[in-house]
């Protein structure tokens, strides 16, 4: 980086702080800091719910999926857009949850459950939460280690001090800062601006990207050269694909969005809305700006597999994976110097890989050019280890080859390899970037993951925070909290969930895809937390012995699994294969998964343990949702009285419909379409164009002409691969484009003019309710 580029990434980040700390004096009682006042309009919501949609964790998830399965599995998850859109513009979950008046989901579990449950949830999700998230402020510290090539320590006042430490503190340091500045508020004043910022951004790399790689002579070539089974364009030839295919992308996430979408609903902007059809209305904004997400994300996701990928940039390539591996090595290996030793020496000696296409057999998962590369780099690692072994174990593992000194060596080697291999993907983007922008726009690429790293560092450290806080610390406290003491006790609970992070970003292990190790972490709360929280919200039935039930079921198989997926390599694998049980194991799992081939398939692995972790939760959150149901059926007394907590007790006058004209089927058509649409009584005009744009788009465009439109078509007449280029480019970039630029401007405007509605509402009020503060009377 140059002088500029330093500036170009320092300035906004001093004044989105700024704009923290200046939060403070509009503070003034408990609902203020928990749900910024519920002052917020749409756009306000919308922005910063915008700037959180935006990680480095979040792009360096996206990029691990596509960079392994291209984009043809996402032709299938088309087919959600009408459950995903209905949901919304039904208000699903978020304007039920804003009935219950709750200002945390664990004030929610104790209006519907009991206070004990709050507390055992509130304390599982937040560790849950913290596991998971305890990775992300490690994955951007490596990230920006390797985008301004730092070196691995720092010297000052004399100190030699580790950069990766450094980096750390400052991070969670300034997301700490924006936390304890003004909570809710703060956050969500700083993800505002953050966003009016980050978008306009997006869509200059979106053209740049655009300019500096080729769509068809270089992006569309890649994602073509793939073996059959394994199409990373065509969707109808994805049957080989493993790990992220149709089942774990399509089903799975399906699933999720029925009976996990409110699993992480609670304080925050989910009940900082000014009211139910602002929050409702928020979401459905969320559409037409996920617009400029989805063309960044998947256009990163083109060029850094053209990068590596394309001859053209073979020599750039090889320098990025050399690199790579140094880095990986260095981390992983850090405390195996003979290990590391042995895989630079490996990745020095390896001549350079190039493809070519047309001219070389396609790419697949088993035969790419990084698999040629980390094949090298396993190689090495297992001779190091069998060398290290010792001289009678090598001549033991002469005369048996499955002796329990090689076995175990080779334990040590598979763990050290998977741990390397994470490392070597998750870092890629990274390395990559710094051979494909130029001076100026480095800075500004650097400055959109500065910003998208600490609207979502502090935003998850907040979020578990506040779940420990109000649902395990207030619960638990006889005597109620003064205004003062409540919000310093958030302060110091926010302290000490930032040194949690601190530690696990020193001291985790993942040894997963990004995707993969975040839901089998999560699915401790997740599994069993979807029927409590869905039933809880929907039906009379649900008790609180079912909610237990479910909950426990969840967190005691998920810990078991953790154990046994982290130790597989070098544990649990190698004791299966000293009992002699791997042949039978592979039998059995054979048998076990073959009924769901070919989208799950189960086979025994020296590396990788065989169910892969979204596999895993889903299962078990099925399980979960039985047993509430059962349990909860066999223990309701009485009916729970949904109508007292939605305050629903007065009946509402009902409002006169809108007049209609023409047949009496014709408005009863009408009325039916506006119920389909989510459109309500007090939707204005405005609103209900906007119910209907969503619609349109949803429905009409994306999943009537883009996805049953060429369903049909293929089942007539197949298209080439030529013809589903030229579909990715039209569905993925021309027409979300179009759309991203007009919402960048609309939401940018609304943004503006949003803020500083909330500060006149924030200078305006004159009465404040001490009382609120998510306790439960």
């Amino acid at each position: 980086m140059v002088w500029f580029d330093w500036l170009i990434l320092v300035l906004p980040v001093l004044l989105v702080v700024a704009a923290g700390l200046r939060i403070r004096r509009h503070v003034r009682g408990v609902a203020d800091f928990l749900s910024a006042g519920r002052l917020c309009n749409r756009y306000v919501l919308c922005m910063g719910d915008g700037a959180n949609a935006l990680s480095i964790l979040g792009l360096v998830t996206f990029i691990e999926i596509r960079y392994r399965t291209g984009f043809a599995v996402a032709f299938w998850e088309a087919a959600l857009a009408p459950l995903g859109v209905f949901l919304g513009l039904l208000g699903y979950v978020s304007y039920r949850f804003r009935e219950t008046r709750a200002m945390s989901l664990g004030q929610f579990l104790e209006m519907r459950y009991s206070r004990r449950f709050r507390v055992f949830a509130a304390a599982l999700r937040s560790l849950a939460e913290m596991l998971a998230n305890a990775i992300m402020p490690a994955i951007s510290v490596r990230f920006f280690l390797g985008l301004l090539d730092l070196p691995p320590t720092l010297r000052v006042a004399g100190l030699e001090i580790s950069t990766y430490v450094a980096l750390l503190a400052l991070f969670l340091g300034l997301a700490l800062t924006l936390v304890c500045c003004g909570g809710t508020l703060a956050l969500i004043v700083t993800d505002t601006i953050q966003g009016m910022m980050l978008y306009p951004l997006l869509l200059c790399f979106v053209a740049f990207l655009f300019t500096r790689f080729s769509m068809a002579d270089q992006v569309l070539p890649v994602l073509a050269d793939r073996a059959p089974g394994e199409s990373f364009l065509d969707p109808f030839d994805i049957g080989g694909l493993r790990d992220f295919n149709f089942f774990t992308m399509v089903v799975v996430v399906a699933y999720g969005m029925v009976m996990n979408r409110a699993n992480w609903i609670g304080a925050g902007t989910s009940t900082a809305a000014k009211s139910p059809l602002e929050q409702k209305m928020a979401g459905l904004f969320g559409t037409w700006r996920s617009a400029s997400v989805s063309v960044f994300y998947s256009l990163l996701a083109c060029a850094i597999a053209t990068f590596l990928c394309h001859a053209d940039f073979a020599a750039g390539a090889g320098a990025a994976r050399r690199e790579l591996a140094e880095r990986a090595a260095a981390d992983a290996l850090r405390g195996d110097p003979r290990a590391r030793a042995a895989v630079e020496a490996a990745v020095a000696a390896m001549p350079p890989i190039e493809h070519h296409i047309g001219a070389d057999p396609p790419l697949s998962l088993e035969r790419n050019p990084d698999t040629e590369f980390l094949g090298v780099i396993h190689e090495a690692l297992l001779a190091e280890a069998r060398g290290a072994a010792g001289a009678p174990a090598r001549r033991e593992a002469r005369e048996a080859p499955d002796s329990p000194a090689l076995v175990n060596a080779e334990g040590r080697a598979n763990d050290a390899f998977q741990r390397f291999r994470t490392l070597f993907y998750q870092q890629n983007l990274a390395i990559a970037m710094r051979g494909i922008l130029p001076h100026g726009l480095f800075g500004l690429f650097a400055l959109l993951m500065f910003l998208s790293m600490l609207s979502t560092d502090d935003t998850r450290i907040y979020s578990a925070s506040l779940t420990i806080a109000q649902d395990v610390v207030l619960p638990l406290r006889r005597r109620p909290f003064s205004p003062s003491g409540h919000i310093r006790m958030i302060r110091i609970v926010s302290l000490c969930v930032g040194a949690f992070f601190f530690v696990g970003s020193c001291f985790l292990q993942q040894l997963d895809y990004i995707h993969m190790f975040v839901t089998l972490v999560l699915s401790m709360w997740v599994s069993g937390a979807g029927p409590v929280m869905i039933f809880g919200l929907y039906s009379r039935f649900g008790t609180t012995a079912g909610a237990w039930a479910s909950q426990l079921t969840s967190a005691v198989a998920s810990i078991a699994y953790v154990l046994v997926q982290r130790n597989w390599a070098d544990v649990v694998y190698p004791a299966l294969a000293r009992a002699g049980l791997v042949g039978r194991g592979d039998a059995f799992l054979r048998a076990l998964s073959a009924p769901f081939a070919p989208w799950i398939s189960w086979r025994m692995h020296a590396v990788k343990c065989p169910v892969n972790s979204i596999e895993f939760s889903f299962f078990l959150s099925l399980f979960c949702a039985l047993l509430y149901v059962v349990v909860s059926k066999l223990t309701c007394r009485k009916p729970f009285d949904l109508a007292r907590m939605l305050h629903r007790d007065a009946p509402a006058a009902k409002a006169s419909p809108a007049p209609t004209t023409g047949t009496p089927f014709l408005q009863r058509a009408a009325a039916a379409m506006r119920r389909v649409v989510g459109i309500t009584p007090e939707y204005s005009r405005g609103d209900r164009l906007i119910a209907w744009g969503v619609f349109l788009y949803s429905f009409a465009y994306s999943f009537g002409v883009c996805f049953l439109g060429v369903v049909a078509w293929n089942a007539v007449r197949p298209w080439p691969i030529s013809w589903w280029g030229r579909y990715f480019v039209i569905v993925n970039f021309a027409v979300p484009g179009v759309v991203a630029a007009v919402s960048t401007v609309w939401f940018g405007v609304g943004g503006v003019f949003g803020l500083r509605a909330l500060f006149r509402d924030l200078s305006a009020r004159r009465d404040i309710d001490e009382s609120d503060n998510g306790g439960v009377s």
